[in-house]
Parts: structure tokens; C-alpha cells; sequence
């Protein structure tokens, strides 16, 4: 089975991760390990009025954020990349620099060091030049995936539930979760 780290920070777009835990809980093929910042526990409360438990019950396994010694926290561990939804300007500026001063950085730090997916659901607006340069540059490696939390109307969702579990499948995308239910451009909806 394939683990995937998600991490979440402090920015808005809770909804998106809760989406990308439920379709990871329902693949044969892999598992998900979450690390939940702090800023991201208080952000779940205001936009899910969900507690921080809520959450991690979605996940298969939780690590805690300031454990820098946890095992994915060094390139031996056997991730097949990670996913940061929301990911904050502060997270992103931590990992464009290198910054590891929590087990969230230092595990994206990890993942980019072992050349393996990952994938920044980016939120915040507007971006300002430094957010700009700082998603610009790490765009620039290979494996690095910058995805903004921005949601889909060609498909013609009729809930925010079918915006957030689109944008959901998207960041699983490079993982191959969920590639089926994807509506894709030019597609009908399925009825």
C-alpha cells in the first residue's frame, strides 16, 4: 500500500482537505498520514466548525507537527509523495527556503530532497510578488506541483461539496487516486 503525507497549514480551504482524506480512505492502494499545523487546527474550526479529532479520524495515520523525529520526517521513509492542502504563504515560503522548523516542512523538505511528488494547494489573494516568485520558483523542479485552490465550473457543480471534491481529485491527481471520477473538459456529467 501507498502512503501519501498530507499536510495541512493555516490558510483557508478546509473543505478541500477533508474531500482529499475521504476519497484516500476509500483507495485499496493507499493510505494517507496527516500532520495538521497548528494554524490549520484553529482555520478547521472556523470553516468546518469541526475539531481538529474530527479530521484526523479521516486519516489512517496522524502524525504530530512538532515530532521532528517522526519517521517521515527522513528520506528512508517509504512515501510515494505528499499533498499540503491548504497550503499557506507562510508554508510555501518555508519550503521555497528550506526552512524545516516543523515536521510539516521538514517532510515537504524531505519529499523534494527524494525527488518525489508533491503537490501545493495554494491559497491566498491576492499573491503578491514574493507569493509569486516563491510558487515560480519551486514550480521549477520537476516533481513540484503548484496547485491553487481554484475551483471548476465546466463541469457545472450545483453544490460547493461538487466544487471542493473536483479540486480534491485534481491534487490527487499525480498519485492516480480518483483519476476515474475526475470531470474532465469536454465530458459529459454523469447523471
Amino acid at each position: 500500500m501507498k502512503t501519501v503525507l498530507i499536510g495541512a497549514s493555516g490558510a483557508s480551504g478546509m473543505p478541500v482537505l477533508e474531500d482529499v482524506l475521504r476519497i484516500l480512505r476509500k483507495s485499496k492502494e493507499h493510505r494517507s498520514v496527516l500532520i495538521l499545523s497548528d494554524g490549520a487546527e484553529e482555520v478547521l474550526r472556523a470553516e468546518c466548525g469541526d475539531t481538529a479529532d474530527a479530521v484526523r479520524n479521516l486519516a489512517d495515520e496522524v502524525q504530530d507537527v512538532h515530532d521532528i523525529c517522526a519517521p517521515c520526517a527522513s528520506g528512508t521513509y517509504d512515501a510515494a509523495g505528499m499533498i499540503i492542502v491548504p497550503c499557506s504563504m507562510k508554508t510555501l515560503a518555508g519550503i521555497h527556503s528550506g526552512y524545516a522548523e516543523n515536521l510539516l516542512l521538514r517532510a515537504a523538505d524531505v519529499t523534494i530532497k527524494e525527488k518525489r511528488p508533491l503537490v501545493l494547494g495554494v491559497r491566498e489573494t491576492p499573491l503578491s510578488p514574493i507569493h509569486l516568485r516563491n510558487m515560480q520558483e519551486l514550480s521549477m523542479l520537476p516533481q513540484v506541483h503548484i496547485m491553487p485552490l481554484m475551483m471548476s465550473f465546466y463541469h457545472r457543480p450545483q453544490t460547493i461539496g461538487e466544487m471542493t471534491r473536483q479540486m480534491a481529485l485534481r491534487l490527487l491527481g499525480p498519485f492516480g487516486v480518483g483519476s476515474g471520477e475526475l470531470l474532465r473538459w469536454g465530458a459529459e456529467k454523469p447523471r
